[in-house]
């Protein structure tokens, strides 16, 4: 009989990661699952629970010795970690670079970038030591291209996809599968929190048009992580179909 696989997922109270939990759950995978705040991850263990076996993490990705803590308390039946979803991202303002906030720099850099490394540092050496396991890191469009007043957001995704095709090369030979999966517009609370709180501004930019929904890349990631072990999903783009780039966006207005 298959072993039912274990999926740490980091930022899993709200937007692409909670819906990935949810959905996740349906299937049956057991879920480890990551985040800031307690009350959502005690919730989402609550009902997710139902259906398969949960274990939440408090911690902060951007907090090294935090990451590395939790990760060392996770009971024996959640120890062996298949799937690493790298989900926990931000963006903090929409700023020219000469008038941008440096807290701001230091956010999307701490958790985008150092983030994401710190937690992989904690789950990669065992994926070695088995040679086996996957990666799925959450990017974004911001990764391929630069747009205006975008410059540190869109560098910290840069890092990511440069990254992502560093894991893949450097974990190819113990067999272990490493993608991206780089969303365009999703309606998250991504923009209330880029613009810090100001949900009329924040609600602008999904105006006109149809933008992707959490549970559109959650089917991605699923379907990701259920392909043949030979399949490895290495880097997709996906945009809702109004969208033509990150400046390009057909809206009916």
């Amino acid at each position: 009989m298959e072993k039912t696989q274990t999926v740490l997922v980091t930022g899993a109270t709200s937007g692409i990661g909670k819906a990935t939990a949810e959905l996740l759950a349906k299937h049956g995978f057991n879920l480890i699952l990551c985040g800031r705040r307690q009350e959502r991850l005690d919730t989402l263990q609550e009902y997710l629970g139902r259906n398969t076996d949960v274990h939440t993490l408090n911690f902060d990705i951007r907090d090294k010795e935090a990451v590395f803590k939790a990760i060392e308390t996770l009971p024996a039946s959640f120890s062996q970690i298949d799937v690493l979803i790298n989900n926990a991202g931000n963006a903090h303002g929409l700023d020219t670079i000469d008038e941008g906030s440096l807290d701001d720099w230091d956010a999307m850099l701490d958790i985008n970038v150092k983030g994401l490394l710190y937690v992989s540092k904690a789950i990669v050496p065992q994926m070695v030591k088995r040679k086996s396991g996957h990666i799925v890191n959450i990017g974004s469009t911001a990764g391929k291209e630069v747009y205006p007043k975008g410059n540190v957001y869109c560098a910290s995704k840069h890092a990511v996809d440069a990254i992502n095709q560093g894991m893949r090369l450097d974990l190819n030979a113990y067999g272990i599968r490493v993608g991206a999966i780089n969303p365009g517009l999703v309606e998250t609370e991504f923009s209330n929190v880029r613009f810090k709180g100001d949900s009329d501004r924040a609600e602008k930019v999904y105006q006109g048009f149809q933008p992707l929904k959490p549970g559109d890349i959650a089917d991605i990631i699923h379907f990701t992580i259920t392909r043949p072990y030979h399949v490895n999903i290495a880097d997709l783009v996906v945009m809702p179909t109004a969208q033509a780039s990150s400046t390009i966006v057909k809206k009916e207005l």
